[in-house]
């Protein structure tokens, strides 16, 4: 779905107007494709522009200054953030004293983020050494084995 022209417009105007620790985050962001993924520095969707966004992490990054702790901007943020947990979109809030501090913590929060909800994140703990696949032990009942037989066919 396109977005309306005034938020593109919008979206392009805070590019250029990016704070100090939107942008030391963009700097990291871009240069290290946080683990293969890709982001996006203010991306309009619908009637809100994140700071940052991550399409394939179905992810947006904020970057929040002591204003989002007055008057009645965290009840907006909450809004925001249901608006976007509404259409699959999580929502990190990072302090911009943390990217000031160090733009590793708030990386290293992205990180994090991203591995907690993962979909590719295994389910438990990894297995006890020698009980994974690979090991020379046949596969579980049920499973098929990833190496092909002789002949072919398995």
């Amino acid at each position: 779905m396109r977005e309306p022209k005034a938020f593109i417009t919008k979206a392009r105007e805070l590019r250029k107007d990016m704070s100090l620790p939107e942008r030391l985050l963009w700097s990291a962001l871009r240069s290290s494709q946080l683990d293969g993924l890709r982001f996006r520095r203010q991306h309009p969707m619908g009637p809100y522009v994140f700071d940052f966004f991550c399409g394939a992490a179905r992810l947006a990054v904020e970057v929040d200054d002591c204003a989002h702790d007055m008057g009645d901007q965290p009840e907006r943020d909450a809004v925001r953030d249901a608006w976007m947990a509404d259409r699959g979109i999580r929502t990190l809030r990072i302090p911009a004293g943390w990217v000031l501090e160090s733009v590793d913590i708030a990386v290293a929060a992205i990180r994090s983020d991203l591995a907690e909800h993962s979909p590719h994140r295994p389910f438990g703990p990894p297995p006890p050494q020698g009980e994974a696949f690979g090991t020379g032990m046949p596969p579980p009942v049920g499973e098929v084995s990833a190496k092909p037989t002789e002949g072919g066919v398995s």
